[in-house]
């Protein structure tokens, strides 16, 4: 993809990036705007933003959409928004069981879309099979529109090949994931910029760059899928921590559980993913004689409100508020977002009895905080995938000011 125009020096050339960056920003915040209404929002000065205005429209990355009238004085204001076919992104989601390949415009809707519901095969084969789909979704774009392609991402839980035992699943399976670099083979194989980040970490992105981060730069963003994901985003950026675990909750350590079907570890301790996240859901229905096979099955017996999902949300939130309440302890954010691989009411149902489960132990002189829903249910992982390159490329992210923002090369990954 092409580099905007930079400023003399590196560092004159870091603002006038960051500040393009602002502007889009606030672009995508706003919807539309005015040269002036920028200036404002981005406090920058008429001039700044004029010449920025013009290389983003050079870049195709805005449009204008004709002239604001009503209640103006003087000559209407020509109003300027993202333009949706400005820029590209391939996302790609890997799960223990399903993989997923979209592609998406700079506004986050999805053009194209192959999913494979099955439990995620041999590296090898997966790299052939998400080969295949991106090349199928450049096919549908054309020349102008591959040029302006900001990259694939990618979006896994890391160490695919532990916590087998607590999620039912075999280990021979799964143990190649940890003795390969699934980005880099990707990055080689297709020649376009790989950018990888844990599922959480990416669902959180998405949020930030798409769904409530338009509102919000602080929060907290927890996933239910077959593990349960977690994201911490501060000052409209994603923490990441040293090793990219930051806001890992899944292995937070909880009590054991008290329902029938779990098996119990072997220690004094559990871990919250085999509390708090949909494999032990399915396991307690289909100990309770329930048939679940696929993601749909599962909604349908959520929306019936089938006994055995009560009595597994009772288990799932004595784990998972006392967890919450801990991480909350340690990042001071104002909101939490839930989102879910699947719904039939899951989620708002979470939410009430979370709160009110949250509201009854909350300590002296502490508030709990807004818990709200994602943008993106089902579609957050691979949405979020698909973030990783716009978030990276079009961002103002503090980094982007220190010189730390460099696009990966072709071929080669970025863990971002």
């Amino acid at each position: 993809m092409k580099a905007l125009p930079s400023g003399r020096g590196s560092n004159s050339a870091n603002v006038r990036r960051y500040n393009e960056r602002l502007l889009l920003q606030a672009l995508r915040r706003a919807g539309d705007a005015s040269k002036a209404d920028l200036a404002r929002l981005a406090n920058l000065t008429n001039t700044a933003v004029g010449s920025m205005i013009s290389a983003l429209s050079d870049a195709k990355l805005i449009e204008f959409t004709g002239r604001r009238v009503a209640g103006q004085r003087g000559q209407p204001a020509s109003l300027i928004r993202l333009n949706p076919m400005g820029a590209f992104g391939i996302g790609v989601r890997l799960d223990r069981t399903s993989m997923e390949t979209v592609l998406v415009n700079f506004e986050g809707k999805v053009l194209a879309r192959n999913a494979h519901d099955m439990r995620l095969p041999h590296p090898t084969q997966a790299l052939e099979i998400v080969h295949r789909d991106i090349q199928a979704m450049l096919l549908g774009l054309a020349h102008d529109e591959r040029e302006r392609l900001a990259g694939i991402g990618v979006a896994q839980p890391y160490n695919l090949g532990s916590w087998l035992r607590e999620l039912g699943l075999p280990a021979e399976t799964f143990r190649a994931w940890d003795e390969i670099d699934f980005s880099a083979e990707l990055a080689q194989m297709t020649g376009l910029p790989v950018f990888s980040e844990n599922d959480g970490n990416a669902a959180a992105i998405a949020e930030l760059f798409y769904g409530r981060g338009r509102q919000c730069n602080d929060f907290l963003y927890l996933f239910l899928g077959p593990v349960i994901g977690c994201g911490i985003a501060v000052d409209g950026d994603c923490l990441r921590g040293s090793s990219g675990n930051a806001g890992d909750v899944a292995v937070m350590p909880v009590p054991p559980s008290r329902l029938p079907s779990a098996p119990q570890p072997a220690g004094k301790w559990d871990i919250l993913l085999s509390r708090a996240s949909l494999n032990p859901l399915v396991r307690h229905l289909q100990y309770c004689g329930e048939t679940v096979e696929n993601r749909a099955d599962l909604e349908k017996l959520i929306a019936r409100g089938v006994p055995a999902v009560d009595e597994w949300l009772d288990d799932c939130i004595d784990a998972l508020a006392p967890a919450l309440r801990a991480a909350l302890c340690m990042i001071d954010v104002p909101v939490v977002v839930f989102d879910a691989d699947v719904d039939g009411g899951l989620i708002d149902t979470l939410m009430k009895r979370l709160h009110r489960e949250m509201s009854a132990s909350v300590p002296e002189a502490r508030d709990v905080p807004a818990l709200v829903r994602g943008t993106f249910g089902s579609d957050a992982g691979a949405i979020g995938a698909a973030s990783l390159p716009m978030f990276f490329n079009f961002s103002p992210r503090a980094g982007v000011l220190k010189g730390a923002d460099v696009q990966p090369e072709e071929g080669s990954h970025e863990a971002a």
